[in-house]
């Protein structure tokens, strides 16, 4: 089963791995591709980036050969500015292509389109000076003009009269303009005379018109030549133009193509990725099925495994609880009787016997309270097992404990010759805070295997304060067997014995040590062990340290009882009718003076008024449990520190709940006579807080109806008190199952948990253990409501048929 359980895991562990080395390889390559696709998006993008910006500069180009056209046709000096801002941008635009071009060809071809801007530019301002020139001849056409018209009139003459523009002629027909028109000035007459005569001014007039048909000679023979270079240029215009546009194109032109392969390379990008996300795909599929079909097939196999292993699992938890049934059953069974014989023992002791008589006497009480603790072992045993065991924490003197248990186990083996020695610290000799009930159990448990397994010599018992002062330590030192090396690790096991040899000479049942190892760890404690075969063992318990700084409750009782005489007077609180009945009156045939109440209401009433010693109340009451009675009472000012005693039949609450309400203690129902009257005598002897124990005082279940034991152990075996307790109990009983009748037929949950604690108590007192455990049941909210009828059904039918019984008690 292990196997198949192994294989089935490192089938799951290998589908994940292949799983995911498919997953990593194929990220891998998707991730390859990514990046080459990436490279290529940016490729595309830079190219579309190219072609805009080529785009743009077709359209500045375009808006050059505008502007250079316009200048050409005007000749203005503005226009030619504007050309020139234009070229320079175009030639800036050029350069930031130039810097994101990838091939040497295509920045050649762009340091072209430089170049011929620059001549294109260098040409136009050619044919502007040419155009310049050209004006000239306009010039001297007009001056012959104005001397014509001089003919007619003289004055004063200006450049211009002779043209439109003088700024904008050449240098040089500016300058011959100009010194013609000084001449002219020059001899142009006084303002008085204003006169010339008429063969001056013919020969004036005929030698500018000579002078200027001259230079008009010279300028049409410029102007041929001129015009000849001006064709030139134009031509030479036109070619850069188209070289540019043509350089332009093929820069396109070259762009387009990469974009294009590029775009085929981002196809081929684009499919090889589908192609490799679907052959994965295909792949995990039939890798998935493949071990689905594995997994599936194990997981069936699993699941019978599992079916088998729960079927077992069911079968060994039964033999537990039988297992638990049957220790609690025989231990019960074993513990009544026992009860009987020590009962009887102690009876015999306090009688009239002769010495041999109060020898046998002893040997019974002896092998009585072995049995006993053995019995009491199988119970804790079982206790632990199921997480019930409860731990209190009182004030107790430790060298106290110690030298009880230790001289009690002495007697019991007072024929061997063994040396008991007992040393405790001085530090230890205050009160300390713990459980002294379990150190007894402790204690007990490993002293009397100290003086079981040794023979003659010594047993030594130490207390000390632990070097770091948190935690005590006793150790237990015997001269006795020893245990094995290879054994030790067997003594803290549960039914288990060092060696046979040790269970056939000694007995036992092996249990002892697991459970004093258990409680010590629930203590918070450590159990440790020392031992060398032959020649002795020793054993060492460590337990937290806390000493008792609180008020000494007892001291205060003390001072409040040290001056009352055994006579009492007690305060009792009960609203079970018969457990009052029966608690006062043990208290009235000890002498002591009793007020009892079925109400806590009724009894702070009646404090207010009364003097008392003693108050012993129940803890679950109607109107007013016992620990809102002992807040209230607390605050009267006729409570001095009395002791106050809980009754209780909770078993859901810790012993230090009540102490730390205030509680001198605790005795849990059901009880018996001797128990409460020990508990007050300790109390009033102020020997220490009785410690009262729920599988010491309360009845275990029995295989009987019911048993009138304890019962009459209460009334002193008296036949007519009996007969009155049994009919109140009958006739109070049948009032409260009408109402609970009523409460279930409501299903008013509360008012049912809260009859069936007002009735339970009496029926635990009488040990009938099936009906007490149904009133367990709707008493703890334990139940379906669907069911309650069926509940109450059987309840009642057990109750009738107990009664009848108990009628013919009554009636003998």
């Amino acid at each position: 089963m292990e196997s198949k359980k192994s294989y089935t895991a490192i089938k799951v562990l290998f589908s994940y791995v292949a799983l995911l080395a498919l997953v990593v390889t194929v990220g891998w390559f998707l991730y390859s591709e990514n990046v080459v696709y990436n490279k290529l998006e940016d490729k595309i993008a830079l190219e579309k980036n190219k072609i805009l910006r080529v785009s743009k500069l077709f359209s500045n180009v375009y808006k050059t050969e505008s502007l250079a056209r316009k200048t050409i046709q005007t000749n203005s000096e503005k226009d030619f500015k504007s050309y020139v801002i234009e070229s320079d941008s175009l030639r800036a635009r050029i350069d930031t292509l130039k810097q994101i071009v990838t091939t040497d060809y295509q920045k050649v071809l762009l340091d072209s389109v430089t170049y011929l801007l620059s001549e294109k530019t260098k040409n136009i301002q050619q044919l502007k000076t040419i155009k310049n020139k050209a004006d000239d001849e306009v010039s001297v056409n007009s001056a012959i003009d104005e001397i014509t018209k001089m003919e007619f009139k003289l004055r004063k003459l200006e450049l211009q009269d002779f043209t439109k523009n003088p700024n904008q002629l050449g240098a040089y027909q500016k300058n011959v303009l100009q010194k013609y028109v000084d001449y002219l000035n020059q001899n142009i007459p006084d303002d008085s005379t204003n006169t010339l005569s008429k063969k001056a001014s013919d020969s004036i007039l005929a030698n500018s018109k000579k002078l200027l048909s001259t230079v008009k000679l010279k300028a049409e023979k410029k102007r041929e030549s001129l015009n000849f270079e001006e064709n030139k240029l134009l031509k030479n215009e036109i070619a850069i133009s188209e070289q540019l546009r043509k350089v332009l194109r093929i820069i396109e032109r070259e762009i387009i193509i990469n974009s294009i392969k590029n775009n085929s390379l981002k196809e081929k990008s684009l499919k090889k990725v589908n192609e490799i996300v679907t052959a994965s795909a295909i792949a995990g599929l039939i890798l998935t099925l493949f071990f689905s079909v594995l997994i599936v097939s194990d997981y069936s196999k699993s699941q019978l495994y599992k079916k088998q292993l729960e079927i077992a699992n069911f079968k060994t938890k039964n033999l537990l609880k039988s297992r638990e049934q049957l220790i609690s059953t025989v231990s019960h069974d074993l513990k009544t009787p026992l009860s009987t014989i020590v009962g009887y023992s102690e009876l015999l002791s306090n009688s009239d016997v002769n010495t041999k008589q109060s020898y046998f006497i002893d040997n019974i009480k002896n092998s009585s309270e072995y049995i006993t603790q053995l019995v009491q072992d199988l119970l804790d045993f079982s206790q632990i097992e199921a997480g019930k065991i409860t731990i209190e924490k009182v004030p107790f003197s430790l060298p106290q404990i110690i030298d009880e248990v230790a001289k009690s186990i002495q007697t019991v083996y007072k024929q061997k010759n063994i040396d008991l020695i007992i040393n405790v610290d001085e530090k230890l000799k205050s009160k300390i805070v713990g459980d002294p009930f379990r150190l007894k159990q402790i204690l007990s448990n490993i002293i009397g295997n100290a003086y079981k397994f040794t023979e003659e010599g010594y047993i030594k018992i130490s207390a000390y304060l632990a070097e770091n002062n948190d935690f005590f330590v006793i150790t237990i030192e015997d001269t006795g067997i020893g245990i094995e090396k290879g054994n030790q690790k067997f003594v803290f096991e549960e039914f288990a014995q060092a060696n046979e040899g040790i269970e056939k000479k000694y007995g036992g049942t092996g249990l002892g040590l697991s459970i004093c190892q258990k409680i010590i760890s629930i203590l918070g404690g450590t159990l440790q062990l020392e031992s060398v075969f032959g020649q002795g063992s020793t054993f060492e318990i460590q337990l937290p340290l806390l000493f008792d700084t609180s008020t000494n409750t007892v001291d205060e009782i003390k001072k409040t009882i040290s001056t009352k005489s055994q006579s009492q007077t007690f305060i009792v609180i009960d609203d079970d009718i018969n457990l009052l009945n029966l608690t006062s009156g043990v208290l009235r045939q000890e002498k002591h003076q009793v007020l009892s109440f079925n109400s806590a209401g009724k009894a702070l009433e009646a404090i207010q008024k009364t003097n008392f010693d003693f108050v012993i109340t129940d803890i679950q009451m109607p109107e007013m449990d016992g620990f809102e009675f002992l807040k209230k009472l607390k605050n009267t000012s006729v409570y001095k520190n009395q002791p106050v005693i809980a009754l209780t039949g909770r078993t859901d609450l810790d012993t230090n709940v009540y102490a730390d309400a205030g509680f001198t203690t605790v005795i849990k129902k059901p009880y018996s006579p001797r128990i409460l009257l020990e508990t007050i005598q300790l109390i009033l002897e102020n020997d220490h807080l009785p410690k009262v124990d729920a599988t010491e005082t309360a009845k275990s279940a029995s295989e009987k109806l019911y048993s009138l034991e304890t019962l009459k152990e209460f009334l002193a075996n008296d036949k007519n008190a009996l007969n009155e307790v049994l009919k109140s109990f009958i006739e109070s009983t049948n009032e409260n199952l009408v109402h609970l009748e009523v409460a279930v037929a409501q299903k008013n949950a509360a008012e049912i948990n809260s009859i069936a604690h007002r009735i339970a108590p009496m029926f635990k007192q009488i040990d009938a253990s099936e009906i007490a455990r149904i009133l367990t049941v709707l008493e703890k909210n334990e139940f379906e409501i669907a069911e309650v009828k069926t509940i109450f059904k059987n309840l009642k039918a057990k109750i009738a048929s107990l009664f009848e019984i108990l009628n013919n008690e009554i009636t003998t």
